[in-house]
């Protein structure tokens, strides 16, 4: 049954164009309806409706809900992109209308050329796709408000027609990607670098829906350094709806370390350490792989044979989204989802003040298993995990705390 959308309180008009998962085949509508869930989910504290039809996602808001509906498709992952429309009637007068607005609209930002993009869902609308373009471009070109340039427009105004014609000028490029759910759920051991949040949100771009761990050693890591951890988790969930971030104080495991293991293996045990508490969480709340910020060669804990070494203490599928990219990639991607800025802030993580001056570079699985038990450290790993602190973050309460209007969010 199909809801009517009251055009006269919800007056503003988004639309948003799906991506890879349309190209799925019978199970298109699990997709589908996980997008719709999270967008939703997002929108809840505002005014806002959403639905999707034929290819398009349509959210539908009140103006004082524009900046909550327009932050929420910059991080929705799932959509190619979105543009704000004017929804017209499907006729040829209401079409140059919107068309000459938003020509003018250009011209007013600098435009000096323009290019119709038209696209007929509707058969039975009596114009063509081309017919429609060669119509409607006089309305700008004969009164000289914009030239034509048909190779390389200043701008390119579209006009799609479906169930009520959309005209629409700017369009924003988003995260692409498959909906965030439909790909299971993964651990991501979270740190203070710049890697770590690229991966979280490489995994949600694949549909994973991704909780958070930090490992944290107070006072030799500070309450800054943790505060920056939580403010990295709060980044990254506004593009998989939530997260929970499990923050695991590691000091007395780091000091047994230090007194056990051969220093040039503390970097490598600890994270075997890491990876046995990961193994406790992931099958506390219910996760199918671990997921880490780890890239071949970057640093001496990340050669070909310390992975393996790190892989043989997973008893969950060890995902790394990472592994060939180089530094300058992953910045890249850190300065678009907005985690860069705050990775980059000068509170080291506990990886950093115990590393080695000479760690370790080829280790065996053999030598690092037996190193490992001898440093009977099990009971403070359990003991770490037991008394971890957990901190939820999702993009509901980010949108409701800037743009809410209903009462008691």
């Amino acid at each position: 049954m199909k809801t009517e959308i009251d055009t006269n309180f919800y007056t503003e008009t988004y639309l948003g164009k799906l991506g890879e998962l349309t190209l799925k085949g019978g199970n298109i509508r699990v997709f589908e309806k996980q997008l719709l869930c999270n967008i939703r989910l997002a929108l809840e504290t505002v005014e806002a409706k959403v639905k999707l039809l034929s290819g398009r996602l349509y959210i539908y808001c009140t103006k004082n809900s524009c900046g909550a509906v327009e932050y929420a498709l910059d991080h929705l992952i799932g959509i190619t992109g979105w543009a704000k429309v004017q929804a017209v009637e499907k006729n040829l007068e209401a079409i140059k209308i919107a068309v000459r607005k938003e020509g003018e609209v250009a011209k007013s930002n600098g435009a000096k050329t323009f290019k119709i993009e038209a696209r007929r869902e509707d058969k039975d609308f009596p114009l063509n796709s081309y017919e429609i373009a060669t119509e409607v471009a006089g309305v700008l070109f004969d009164d000289g408000t914009l030239d034509v340039d048909v190779h390389k427009p200043d701008v390119s105004i579209n006009i799609e027609v479906r169930e009520k014609c959309y005209v629409y000028c700017s369009q924003k490029k988003t995260c692409r990607g498959l909906p965030v759910g439909v790909s299971g759920k993964g651990l991501l051991l979270l740190s203070g670098g710049i890697d770590s949040p690229v991966a979280g949100y490489r995994m949600m771009r694949r549909g994973m829906k991704v909780e958070c761990v930090y490992f944290h050693s107070y006072p030799y890591t500070s309450e800054e350094a943790q505060q920056k951890v939580q403010d990295l988790a709060k980044i990254i969930a506004q593009y998989g709806n939530d997260t929970h971030l499990n923050v695991i104080s590691f000091t007395e495991v780091q000091m047994k370390i230090k007194q056990k293991a051969p220093e040039a293996y503390s970097t490598l045990m600890l994270r075997l350490c890491m990876m046995k508490a990961a193994n406790m969480l992931a099958e506390r709340i219910n996760c199918d792989c671990i997921i880490t910020g780890e890239s071949l060669g970057q640093v001496a804990s990340q050669t070909i044979e310390n992975l393996a070494v790190t892989e043989s203490f997973a008893e969950k599928p060890l995902v790394r989204p990472l592994i060939g990219l180089d530094k300058e990639e992953i910045m890249d991607t850190a300065n678009f989802i907005g985690t860069y800025e705050t990775s980059i802030l000068p509170y080291e993580d506990c990886c950093v003040l115990f590393s080695p001056k000479h760690p370790v570079l080829r280790a065996t699985i053999e030598e690092a298993k037996k190193i490992y038990d001898s440093m009977e450290i099990d009971s403070l790993i359990q003991k770490s995990f037991d008394e971890r602190q957990i901190f939820r973050y999702s993009m509901r309460d980010v949108i409701g705390e800037k743009w809410s209007l209903k009462e008691n969010f």
